[in-house]
Order: structure tokens, then C-alpha cells, then sequence
């Protein structure tokens, strides 16, 4: 008998990363993160005194962007966690910036990527979450397993 612990090789992920509409998605949120940044490094330079609560949520947004576009891009699973989440704080922050900025306008001064649900950028930043959220569930390697065995 053989006392030797067994060796595996460390598992892969071999999967192509994200292809189509995925490659599609992975870019608006990548364009999203740069142009979300400059603004934001731009307004918290300049006027950060002006609307902190604003250009503060404008950075805030830019983090989860580049976080979201990372996550993303990667088929790993503690990748699409970071992804699904990010995306998800990304919906919520949409929307409760969106309905504040309509029912409490003295809240923002200036707008943030989020007022009114993303007016300023063609309501995009609505739109995205919910198409990155519909790409995470479509792309589940669970599901797709599933759905390709029945």
C-alpha cells in the first residue's frame, strides 16, 4: 500500500472568454468605466466642493464599472460572483439615484452617470445593468450545461 498523498493537477478553465453579445456588453462597460472616471477625476478635482454627494456617487459608479467589466470579462466563477454582484450594485445605485434625483433634487446639484436613471447618457446606464444581468444568467455555464443535456 502506497501512503503517498494523491496529486491532482490543478483544475482549468478552458473556456473561450466572452464571445458576440458578451464581447458587446464586456465593451459598453469598459467604455462606461473610462468616460465614468474622467468625469468623476475631473469633477472631484475641478468642483468636488460644488456637489460631493454627486461627483462622489460619479466615482463611486466608476469603480463599480470597472469592477463590472473585469468581472465581466472572465469566465471564472469567483469572477461572474464579482460580476453579478457588481452588476447588481450597479442596478440598485441606478435606480435609487434615479428616483432620489427626481424626488429630492436638492440632493444633486449636479448631475451624477445615475440621475435620473441615466438621462445624461441616454438612459444606457439603466439599460446596461439589466443586459449585463440577462448576459450573466444566459451565459451560467451551469445552465448552458443543462440546457445542452436535455
Amino acid at each position: 500500500m502506497n501512503d503517498e498523498p494523491l496529486r491532482t493537477a490543478p483544475a482549468t478553465d478552458d473556456r473561450p472568454p466572452a464571445r458576440g453579445a458578451g464581447l458587446l456588453v464586456v465593451a459598453v462597460y469598459v467604455i462606461f468605466a473610462l468616460s465614468a472616471s474622467a468625469r468623476a477625476g475631473v469633477q472631484l478635482v475641478r468642483d468636488a466642493s460644488e456637489a460631493p454627494l454627486a461627483y462622489g456617487l460619479s466615482a463611486f459608479a466608476a469603480v463599480v464599472y470597472v469592477v463590472a467589466a473585469v468581472g465581466l470579462a472572465h469566465n471564472g466563477r469567483r469572477m461572474r460572483r464579482l460580476a453579478w454582484t457588481a452588476v447588481s450594485i450597479e442596478l440598485a445605485g441606478v435606480l435609487v439615484v434615479g428616483i432620489l434625483s427626481f424626488i429630492a433634487p436638492e440632493l444633486f446639484p449636479r448631475d451624477t452617470v445615475w440621475s435620473r436613471f441615466g438621462s445624461g447618457y441616454a438612459y444606457v446606464p439603466l439599460a446596461l445593468p439589466v443586459l449585463g444581468l440577462i448576459w450573466l444568467w444566459r451565459s451560467s455555464p451551469g445552465r448552458v450545461a443543462r440546457a445542452s443535456a436535455a
